[in-house]
């Protein structure tokens, strides 16, 4: 059996894929990069994409800019890291400015403020939808699901800092990783 050949992305194809993931959310776009990256463009594997993904959230900043710098530098150095992140930051910085002028002009209207809790609401069920499917590849890794059960429990309800956690569980999870290859 052959090997896929490498996947090569342009950096306009960088560009443009990530600005049309800026244009398709707003403040929850994740959903969105994991379907275009994985299922409609297959840039990555979605074990690709949990690494990529796993690496952003240990990094300071917006989880999907990470996404997108990494992404972009995989396939074309640093020009690609450059054009991919300022895709993914063009539309949604427009869209913040007229937003917030118009918010600053009708902030005083409750319909307005309605519309802000709604919107919340949504982002948050698109974060639920996003981790149930970004743990289908782990469902085979029992040790993996603990941690993951673990880390929820301690952040979500427990409230334990999150670098406390971090600092609990990625030494535990590194040891274990390669403790099961080896």
């Amino acid at each position: 059996m052959d090997a896929e050949p490498p996947v090569t992305v342009s950096t306009s194809r960088l560009f443009a894929g990530f600005l049309k993931i800026g244009l398709s959310g707003f403040g929850g776009v994740m959903p969105f990069a994991r379907r275009m990256i994985v299922e409609q463009q297959r840039w990555l594997s979605e074990l690709e994409f949990l690494d990529v993904l796993s690496l952003s959230q240990f990094l300071p900043g917006p989880n999907v800019v990470n996404v997108s710098i990494i992404i972009g530098r995989r396939f074309q150095g640093v020009k690609g890291a450059i054009a991919a992140c300022a895709g993914m930051l063009l539309m949604p910085l427009v869209i913040v400015l007229a937003l917030a002028t118009l918010y600053a002009q009708f902030s005083h209207v409750e319909a307005v403020r309605g519309a802000c809790n709604s919107v919340s609401a949504s982002a948050s069920g698109l974060i639920v939808a996003t981790a149930l499917k970004l743990a289908r590849p782990l469902r085979s890794a029992a040790w993996q699901v603990a941690v993951c059960i673990v880390a929820f429990v301690g952040i979500a309800l427990l409230r334990v800092p999150l670098l406390w956690m971090l600092a609990a569980l990625c030494p535990m999870s590194i040891g274990i990783a390669w403790w099961k290859r080896a």
